[in-house]
């Protein structure tokens, strides 16, 4: 029997439908939630999530903003955009398009999100919460995994956990998140020593190091639930060919769309050793998006309290 492949389509399709009755309850007792994403530049990677990103919007309901600040805005003028948003009532939620030209302050700017209007879940704030168990945004992707493995009957107390790599945006939030399942957990990192025995222990790996195919056959426990984070492009027919061997189908990928997708983990031998997996694409990502408008869906759940209870006192 071959490994269970987790679908993060069909998951995303579920998130998505819980919440259109909870938007449907906001519209009528105030107002659509609303969600603005900043856009500095035209990295076209980040454009294509933006437009996934206001494409679900539109098809939930959620009232959404685009602002595009040209690639040369300033550090300052980006916070006085941004603190025009936090100071509008039917704004909700508040998303900056990660990376940002190196020009500006990145710390800077997401840390000036208001903590209640951070639907990425990246404010120390929120961070902190996340720490300390307190309910509050998390960030989108780790929380899109923990619905996978929650909604697949995959147990994570009393489990071994590796997470493969250390970002502020996934890895040390997928860390904590699993470890408040009671997962007992390793973080590895570009330094790990011997990191193919470390993975090897894992009854739940999760690679988010943004290296192709990094995590070979070698390094999974057989059986184990092998989530891949990764989203790689392979423009070359040498870098497809390393992967998915010489004659691929994927060579014929390549010719037509100028680049083939790959996770961090191996494609092929992933499905030789795990007992489940995520595919690449139609794992992870999908779950990316939908964390985020039950993320702003949540946020224009909390303003509409704080605005009844001020009506009341």
């Amino acid at each position: 029997m071959g490994a269970q492949i987790l679908d993060g389509k069909r998951i995303r399709d579920e998130i998505l439908a819980e919440l259109k009755p909870r938007i449907a309850v906001l519209a009528g007792a105030r107002r659509s939630p609303g969600l603005a994403v900043v856009l500095v530049g035209h990295d076209p990677a980040s454009e294509i999530y933006v437009r996934n990103k206001v494409k679900a919007c539109e098809e939930l309901g959620i009232y959404s903003e685009k602002l595009t600040p040209p690639e040369d805005t300033a550090t300052a003028d980006l916070l006085g955009i941004l603190e025009g948003l936090n100071q509008r009532p039917e704004i909700d939620g508040i998303l900056v398009q990660t990376p940002l030209p190196h020009s500006i302050d990145s710390r800077r700017v997401l840390n000036s999100v208001r903590p209640d209007k951070d639907v990425d879940g990246f404010h120390p704030y929120n961070v902190g919460n996340l720490v300390a168990g307190v309910p509050g945004p998390r960030a989108c992707t780790p929380a899109g995994i923990m619905e996978l493995l929650r909604r697949h009957e995959i147990p994570v107390a009393g489990r071994h956990a590796v997470v493969v790599g250390r970002s502020d945006t996934v890895g040390k939030p997928m860390a904590m998140m699993l470890l408040h399942q009671n997962a007992t957990v390793t973080i590895c990192h570009s330094r790990t020593r011997d990191l193919a025995a470390e993975c090897r222990r894992a009854d739940i790996l999760v690679a988010a190091i943004g290296r192709p195919a990094l995590i070979r056959g070698g390094f999974i426990k057989p059986g184990a639930t092998v989530i891949d984070v990764g989203m790689n492009r392979l423009d070359t027919p040498a870098a497809v060919e390393s992967v998915y061997g010489a004659g691929s189908p994927k060579l014929a990928a390549l010719a037509a769309k100028g680049s083939v997708l790959v996770g961090d983990v191996h494609p092929l031998e992933v499905a030789e050793r795990a007992g489940s997996y995520t595919p690449v694409p139609g794992g992870v990502g999908p779950l990316t998006i939908a964390m985020l408008m039950a993320n702003t869906v949540e946020a224009a759940e909390g303003h509409l309290r704080l605005a009844v209870h001020g009506m009341a006192c």
